[in-house]
């Protein structure tokens, strides 16, 4: 199995013509720290950077919209006369048990025709069902409140513990997170929301672990809401460390101080002046290079990965792309982490 492995994993980094990546177009500090500038600015600058537009978000989704009866809300219709109170157990029996659901835009009633409802608030609708009881029986008062709304939940997948919940128009999407009880260990850089099948371009971690409200949108029947887990998006450190590892980036960055910190450090024959960061394409990646010193005097915030990077510490430097796909990366670790990492860069490896 690990000769089979091993030959995939070399099929999919040869499988593709184009000439190797060379060392001479290798970055420095600066053009790492000004792309750390941009990532700080977001998921979607993050995404920009990999090529990917996306639209900004309209401030349409931040307003509310009127709560009004659906088709398939289900009802509880509660009637009172001073002396028909057939009318008043007929009902409240009704709604105890199955409600009064929504059917063709209308409800219907006991001893009076279907009455269109939907479109209407429930205080439009219990003065449109009081008015019409009026018309044929005198001094009818009406109770009206919603039991179910079968096509205003929003849906929840992943890691949530509520799978649907309930929506007015007023609910937002932080009130919907706080009732699903998503954890705060979720990985928010690859949780996303869809409308009618679009993704909706809110970024979920600003919104969640730095409280910004412009990213709270108002939530609607039929949205679903995909929450992922931590390990959806990771970053590679390998060679002249001490623990070589896949580290997941729930957040989508992470400092570099950071990644190597959690690598254990660097070992003794690692050359400290060729600390280099693999990002990108894998067949053309940006290959910064920077020195201890840089991560050393420069705040953890201007030193940035993202989901994807491979952090590589090594006794020389890269030279030449390819030689060190063929004979450093299969080798220096298992296939298994080979195969993990391949994934959160892009590289789909199917044994």
């Amino acid at each position: 199995m690990f000769k089979f492995l091993s030959l995939l994993l070399l099929i999919a980094f040869y499988s593709c013509t184009n000439p190797p990546y060379r060392g001479k177009d290798i970055l420095g500090a600066d053009e790492f720290v000004m792309d750390s500038y941009k990532i700080r600015e977001g998921k979607f600058s993050i995404l920009e950077m990999e090529g990917k537009c996306i639209e900004d978000l309209s401030c349409d989704l931040l307003e509310d919209s009127p709560d009004v009866i659906y088709e398939a809300d289900v009802l509880n219709v509660m009637l009172y006369h001073p002396s028909r109170t057939d009318l008043g157990s007929t009902t409240s029996e009704i709604s105890e048990k199955i409600g009064f659901k929504v059917e063709g835009g209308a409800l219907f009633l006991p001893d009076i025709e279907p009455i269109c409802v939907a479109g209407l608030s429930l205080e439009e609708a219990k003065q449109k069902i009081r008015e019409t009881y009026n018309a044929q029986i005198k001094d009818v008062d009406v109770f009206l409140s919603y039991k179910d709304r079968l096509e205003r939940k929003v849906e929840l997948i992943g890691l949530v513990e509520t799978p649907t919940i309930a929506v007015d128009g007023k609910k937002r999407l932080f009130e919907i997170l706080a009732l699903a009880k998503v954890p705060p260990s979720a990985n928010f850089f690859k949780s996303y929301v869809v409308r009618e099948d679009s993704l909706i371009p809110v970024d979920l971690y600003k919104l969640v672990k730095e409280g910004d409200m412009s990213q709270n949108i108002v939530m609607r029947g039929g949205d679903k809401i995909y929450i992922a887990e931590p390990s959806a998006s990771t970053l590679m450190v390998l060679g002249e460390v001490g623990s070589e590892r896949v580290i997941d980036v729930p957040d989508g960055f992470m400092s570099l101080r950071q990644a190597i910190g959690e690598a254990k450090g660097i070992a003794h024959s690692g050359d400290k002046s060729y600390i280099q960061i693999i990002r990108g394409n894998i067949l053309h990646p940006k290959i910064y290079t920077l020195h201890w010193q840089h991560m050393m005097r420069l705040p953890s915030d201007s030193l940035l990965l993202i989901p994807g990077d491979i952090v590589y510490v090594a006794a020389t430097p890269i030279a030449e792309w390819n030689r060190f796909v063929n004979q450093v990366l299969p080798t220096l670790i298992g296939v298994d982490l080979v195969l993990k990492g391949l994934k959160g860069v892009g590289v789909n490896v199917s044994p």
